[in-house]
């Protein structure tokens, strides 16, 4: 499964409102969209970690990085990626 797609169910999990990971756009902006919430983006931030078995970068973490669903794919892409 592609990173975005495994990011949407992780957000679709964690906004648990009917929402489906194929209703998530991949331009969704995830604060204003979606409404997430300060304490649902510690909980998405937090299951991103779990999922994909990485700890983020906190300190270089734009919120600009959480504007898009394809944005922090990108991000967590990043950092998922094998070190050569």
């Amino acid at each position: 499964m592609e990173i975005e797609e495994r990011v949407k169910n992780v957000l679709a999990t964690v906004l648990d409102n009917g929402i489906t990971a194929g209703e998530i756009g991949p331009e969704a902006d995830l604060v204003e969209q979606y409404g997430l919430d300060s304490l649902q983006t510690i909980t998405f931030l937090l299951a991103i970690e779990d999922e994909f078995d990485l700890e983020l970068d906190y300190p270089n973490l734009q919120l600009d990085d959480l504007r898009s669903v394809r944005q922090f794919s990108t991000f967590v892409a990043n950092l998922a990626a094998p070190v050569r």
